[in-house]
Order: structure tokens, then sequence, then C-alpha cells
């Protein structure tokens, strides 16, 4: 995870290194300012060749070295030295079967890793781009993937920029906050670079294609964050648990081949007894279930709103504590409107609109045009302007010059007035400032005064289901905090509206700030400031969530654990992030959230049955050795086993769950705990069954691991429908899928056994009997999972 969080903080580098760079000049004559017929189709299509197409490269590896990594793992490493075991021993349909399960893990893995990155692909198709180029001299229109380094291209009023320009006639005003973070748009001159990405917000301009795909700003942040393919911490604490597990069962592996080798048994004898006891150790199903589990749920996640794009991105949203939300268009509708206009000295608010209007300009700035559309909307007469210059960033204002000379401006108070206000236009000020408006002032200047007409407050409103959403986040355990780069004022107005409670803190504060806890709103951020604040977060025991859109949120989507970015996010936001909501507002982090931690819940549940599978055959192996002297299973009966049991249990992948009311944690010593308590259970009975079969039944070694073989399947399915619900388990029922893998198993076992197929036959009687004992053991197993609950629950609670 370092090096990705690295990787991800050299973006602010690479920014920083094109920021001098723009000074940059070109060599190659065909790529001269002064050409302004463009290049010719002929020169394009030689530069095409030399520099590649103008997209950022897949990165993604080959099936053969997808199939090697699935293959090139610690529990493949288990499997596989059984196989070679089972082949030096001539065991070659054991060793087959015990391939066949490898291969069945790597496929599924690399299959529905291979579904999740071609939605994704398929979302970034719908990003494509058109650029204005000058061929032949000719102006025409191609697909921004055929632009090379040299091409003349226009910048009009909407457009993307489609590669990194250099402008070499009219200027433009640029919105590249998706990728640098800039709060407002940008005044770019002859000269100066337009970057890949970038919105034209004002203006045309035509320049110079200097950079394009991976050598554009845009395709270096975008390679140096690449989707990682870590372990996510829900595999890390369940590798953990096998670790454990592995540790104990080998000691105890030991202690049975020196047993073994004190009773006189032989090499021959010896062997199978490994074979049986490392194929108990292992637990074959673990990467399917785990890339199951999330492929079904991500399935499920995708039909709605959201679309992962890393499997274990549903795992980590499980265990989610804190989300950082941005305000535009994730809790605001994104959507400008006037909320109100003050009038002063006798100024009605239809001149002071009408004059606002006058000073805007017809489909260009958002603001301007919310201010045209308002007049309209009153019916209010705008004077038509002799000459108009647009809002300046620089000046910050608008101004238009009427017939008669009188000056309209439209902008900043700072900027227009200088003179203190009066009392009455300072409670106007504050009262649209209090209620979380963007105050516009209008003024009107003659030749020998200027005089405030009044003030506009502009306003995004909060989407309708924010407040729902923020209020289902806290149900859920999760509590929001807002991180905007918008003034603390106007965030603080529109987090008291969704419901976000909390100190508000603004960008000087968050320099010095240690305990991030007491504030819910943090204002006037800037994007390198997120990073720091999500670690802040982490390191006050907190797993964040961290929404974010543009290019410069990467790093802090790649250091919250999880990285979720919007429906407006660019492509480098969505290789950073672990979700990628594909419609506007949170409603898809709720889904995320209850669908990952239902999620949490099976594999839990798979976990458990695991730890006592693995406690109870291991030492159920050792405990039959030094009651008969044998091995009472062979390793043929123990594959079988193996295909029924660890098999069966990847149906639990399908089961119902319900979602917990909060955060999911792994709590390793809890689960080896209860998982220990079980174990031992199963394995009482199991010794107990076995102690029947040859003192009251009488029945051979063969018949006793026939009967070893069903006691313990039948054990470990009632393992499985106690552990998935943590009240009685007949309150809730299986899904068809588990249920049907169930009773198919059961009846395959069952009849196996009696008609003697691959092991000793059992008469019908025995088989009987030791069904309804299992369901005798299922009621006491559910019996003692109550009271280990209880008093496990109290343990912990007493602990944290």
């Amino acid at each position: 995870m370092k090096d990705h969080v690295g990787r991800a903080i050299a973006i602010f580098g690479i920014y920083a290194e094109m920021i001098t760079d723009q000074r940059t000049e070109l060599k190659d004559p065909v790529m001269s300012e002064n050409n302004d017929q463009g290049l010719s189709r002929a020169e394009a299509a030689r530069l095409l060749r030399e520099f590649g197409v103008n997209v950022v490269a897949d990165t993604s590896e080959s099936w053969l070295h997808a199939l090697a990594a699935k293959l090139w793992a610690p529990l493949p490493w288990m499997l596989e030295a059984t196989i070679l075991l089972e082949l030096f021993l001539g065991h070659v349909p054991q060793a087959l079967i015990i391939s066949l399960l490898l291969l069945f893990n790597a496929v599924v893995g690399m299959t529905q890793e291979a579904r999740a990155k071609d939605a994704v692909a398929a979302l970034k198709q719908t990003l494509a781009v058109m650029a204005s180029v000058r061929r032949d001299g000719l102006w025409t229109r191609i697909d921004a993937s055929g632009l090379v380094p040299g091409d003349l291209v226009k910048l009009a009023l909407g457009a993307v920029a489609p590669a990194d320009i250099k402008l070499v006639a009219g200027s433009v005003l640029v919105d590249q906050s998706m990728l640098t973070g800039e709060s407002l748009p940008v005044d770019r001159k002859p000269g100066e670079l337009a970057y890949a990405g970038a919105m034209i917000r004002q203006g045309e301009a035509t320049g110079i294609v200097v950079a394009t795909g991976a050598r554009t700003y845009f395709g270096k942040t975008a390679s140096l964050v690449q989707d990682a393919h870590g372990v996510s911490g829900e595999q890390r604490a369940v590798l953990a648990v096998v670790r454990d597990l592995a540790l104990v069962n080998g000691v105890v592996v030991l202690a049975m081949l020196s047993y073994a080798h004190a009773i006189g048994r032989t090499f021959d004898e010896t062997v199978p007894l490994l074979l049986t006891a490392l194929l108990a150790s292992i637990p074959v199903a673990l990467p399917s279930t785990f890339t199951l589990a999330a492929a079904l749920s991500a399935r499920r996640l995708v039909r709605g709103a959201v679309l992962p794009t890393r499997l274990a991105a549903i795992n980590e949203a499980a265990t989610m504590s804190l989300l950082c939300s941005d305000k535009t268009g994730t809790l605001t509708q994104n959507a400008l409107s006037i909320q109100s206009v003050v009038g002063f000295d006798g100024a009605a608010e239809d001149a002071v609109l009408a004059a606002a209007a006058a000073a805007s300009s017809e489909g260009g700035d958002p603001v301007d045009q919310v201010i045209i559309d308002a007049a309209r909307a009153r019916r209010v007469t705008v004077p038509v302007p002799r000459h108009f210059e647009p809002f300046d960033p620089a000046r910050k204002y608008a101004e238009a010059q009427l017939a008669d000379g009188v000056l309209l401006r439209k902008g900043a108070l700072g900027a227009l007035i200088s003179v203190p206000l009066s009392a009455e236009q300072e409670r106007a000020r504050k009262h649209l400032t209090e209620a979380g408006c963007r105050v516009l002032a209008v003024t009107r200047t003659t030749a020998t005064s200027t005089v405030l007409l009044g003030l506009l407050g502009l306003a995004d409103p909060p989407r309708d289901d924010a407040a729902n959403l923020i209020t289902a986040l806290r149900d859920l355990g999760v509590r929001v905090v807002m991180v905007t780069g918008d003034a603390p004022e106007t965030a603080a107005v529109i987090a008291k509206a969704v419901g976000i409670t909390g100190g508000i803190c603004d960008s000087a504060e968050l320099e010095t700030l240690s305990a991030p806890d007491d504030y819910g709103v943090f204002g006037g951020v800037f994007p390198e400031q997120k990073f720091r604040l999500v670690k802040l977060f982490q390191r006050e025991g907190h797993v964040v969530g961290m929404c974010g859109d543009g290019t410069n949120d990467a790093p802090a989507l790649r250091q919250a654990q999880m990285g979720i970015a919007v429906s407006t996010a660019t492509d480098v936001a969505k290789a950073a992030a672990g979700l990628v909501l594909t419609s506007p507002g949170l409603a898809g982090i709720l889904d995320a959230i209850r669908e990952g931690r239902a999620t949490f819940q099976r594999i839990r549940t798979y976990t458990l049955t695991m730890v006592v599978r693995k406690i109870a055959l291991v030492l159920y192996l050792a405990l039959g050795l030094v009651i008969t002297g044998h091995a009472v299973l062979t390793p043929l009966l123990m594959v079988l086993l193996l295909i029924i049991n660890d098999f069966l249990t990847m149906a639990i992948t399908t089961d119902h769950a319900l979602p917990c009311s909060h955060p999911r944690h792994w709590r390793i010593g809890r689960i080896i705990g209860e998982g220990g308590i079980y174990g031992l259970a199963t394995l009482g009975y199991a010794t107990l069954m076995l102690q029947i079969g040859r003192s009251f039944w009488y029945l051979p070694l063969a018949q006793i691991r026939t009967l070893s073989f069903l006691t313990l399947m039948l054990a470990i399915q009632a393992s499985v429908y106690v552990m998935r619900e943590e009240r009685w388990f007949w309150l809730s029922a299986p899904s068809i899928w588990l249920a049907g893998a169930t009773v198919a198993m059961v009846a395959f076992s069952l009849l196996v056994a009696g008609f003697g197929i691959l092991m000793a036959a059992l008469s019908w009687n025995v088989l009987i009997i030791v069904t309804i004992s299992s369901l005798l053991f299922t009621l006491l197993l559910d019996s003692l999972k109550s009271a280990v609950t209880l008093v496990s629950a109290r343990y912990y609670r007493a602990s944290t």
C-alpha cells in the first residue's frame, strides 16, 4: 500500500514540473506555431506511428501472467506440493483430482476479476473525446485518440482539451479543477498550456498539441495511480487464521508421525497418513470462496449505481466507519440558482437583476447563464450594452457599458466597492452569507460616482435525498464529514441542512490540526490537504471512506481504505478508487456498505466453519491413530471429503445474509477461540461415533474409515448451518443454492457409502442411525453456540 500511496503523491511533483515547463519550445518544423494550415494527413500518420495513439496505455496483464499469479502463492504451493507427493507415490487419480481443484480456483478468480475490469473499460468508453483539428488546411472533427504532437486544434466554449495544448491564438478560461485542484477557472493566453481533460469555460483559442497519451499531465498521473492488486484486509485476516492453524496442525502432524513410528508403522503406512493430514490442513476452497463472494456481490451492485473496480473493495466497504464527502454535486444539486435579490437606496429587485443580466453573456460563464435565465423568468427588460467585457478572474468582475456611458458591473463585492458598507448593506451581506449563498455585487458607475445597486445571493441547494442519506449512514454506524474547497461559511450552511454535525475547520487551521474528530466540516480545503486529513482520521483509528472526483484527489482516494469516485470523476480518480458511483449522490455508498457487510457475514461464516473443520479433522486423525493404531481416513477419502465439504461451503457465498447495523471488523482471536470450541465439540461427536462403530457395531477398519468419512461430512454440514446464523439456526432460511447443495451432497455421500463406491459399504441401518445422530448433534452445537456467543460478546465488549 505504501508503494501505491507514494506513486500517487508523485502526481503533485509532475504538476509542479509541468507548470515550470510551460515555456518549452517545439523543435520539429512540422510543429511550428506559424503553421496555420495544420499537418498534412501523411505527416499526421507518420507522427501517429512514432508517438502512438492519444490514449493512456492499458497496463493489464495477460491471461498467462494472471494464471501464473494465481498459481504462485502460499495456498497453491501447499496443493502443488501435495500433487507432487501423490505423483511420487504413483497415486495418479488423486493427483489429477487435486490438480483440477487447483485449476478451478485459478480460473474462477481470473474470470471474475476479468469481468470487473471489462466493466471499468466499458465505463471509460463513455468518456471518449472528439477534437477539432486542422489537416491539409481544412478543419475537421476526429476522435481525440488520433491526435499527434504538432496538430493544430481549436478549443471552443464547452469543449474538453483533448491533449496538452500550447495556445498560439486567442485566450480561454479553463476549468482544470478535475486535474490540478485549482478551485477557480484559470485564464490561458498564447504561449501557455491547457492540459488534457480541462474544460473550456469561456472564450475560444487555437493551439499546438505538445503532448499526447501517457506524455500528457493526465497520462503521467494515470500511469502512477494504477489499480492495486494487493491483498485486502479481509484476506489478510483470514490468511492469518490459516497461518495459525497451519502451525498448530503442523505440530499435530509431527506428533502423529512420531507416534506412528513409535508403534512400528512402516514407511508405506506412514506416507498415506502424512498425505491425509496434509490435505486436512489445506483450505482448498479459500481463494475461490473469496472471489465468488465478492464477484456475486459486485454483480448485485453493478445492477444498481455502483461499479467496484476491485473485488476486494466490497469487503473493505463493510469496515468503513467514517466517510469524507465532497459538497458540490454530492450533497448538493450542482445547480446554481438565485436565492435572493436585495436592492439598496430604492433600487427595485428587478432593476438589480436587469443590471446584472446586462453584465452577463449568453452561453458563457455558468453564473452568467443563471442570472440571464432568472431575468427571463421574471420578464425583466435588460438594457443592451454597447460594449461588454466578460468576467476576468484577475479583476473579479464583468462589465457592460451602456450607450449613455454608464458602466454596469457584476462581481466580487470587495473588487467593486472600496468604501465601507452601510449598516443596511452589511446586514444584507451577512444574511446572505449565513444562508450559504455566494454573494455577487451589482454596481452602477457614472462619470461622478459608483453606486452599489444591490446584492445577488446564489446558492447550490442540497439534494433532496441528502439529509435522508446522512441519517441512513449514521444509522449504519458511519459518521459523515464534509470536505470541500468552498468557503467554510457556505459549507456550514449545507452541512446543517443535511444533518452533518461538528465544528468548522478551515484550511489554515487544518495545517496544524492534530485531532480531527471534533470537526464535521472542513471548508476551504486545498486538494493536497485531503490526503493529510485522511491520514489524520486513520491515526485516530477510523476506517476512512473518501469521495473524490479529480486527478488531484487520487492520493487521498488511494490512502483511504475505501476510495469512492463519484459519477463525474476522471479516469485517474476512478483508477485510484475502489468504488465508482455511476449516478449522482451517495445512494450507491449505502448499497455498497450493506452489500459489503452481508458479504462479510458470508465470509465470516466460511472462515468459522473452516476453523472448525481444520481443528476437528486433524485432531480426529491423531485421535483415531491412537484409538485404532491406523489412519482412520485414506487420502482418497480425504480428497472426497474436501470436494464435498470445501466446495459445498462455497455455496455460502450465495446465502441470505442480513447486513449488520455497525461497521464490521475482523477479530481473529474471537474467531479462533469460538471455532476451537466448536471444533472440539465436532471432534467429540466424531470420536463417539468411532467408538460406537468399534465397540458396538464391531466394524472392521475399512468400514470404520467409511463411518469416519460419513460422520465428519455430516458434522461439518451441521456446523455450516449453525454458524451461518448468529441466532438459532432455524430462524432464517438458507439460500436455495446452499440448501440444494446440502441435499445433493448428503444424498451422494449416503449412496456411495451404502453401495460401497470408492469405500467399504455400510448397512442402511447404520446409515440411518448416523444421519439421525447428526441431527441431534446440530441441536446440541446450536445450544453450545448460544452460550459461547453470549460469553464471547461480553468478554470483547469488556476488553474494548
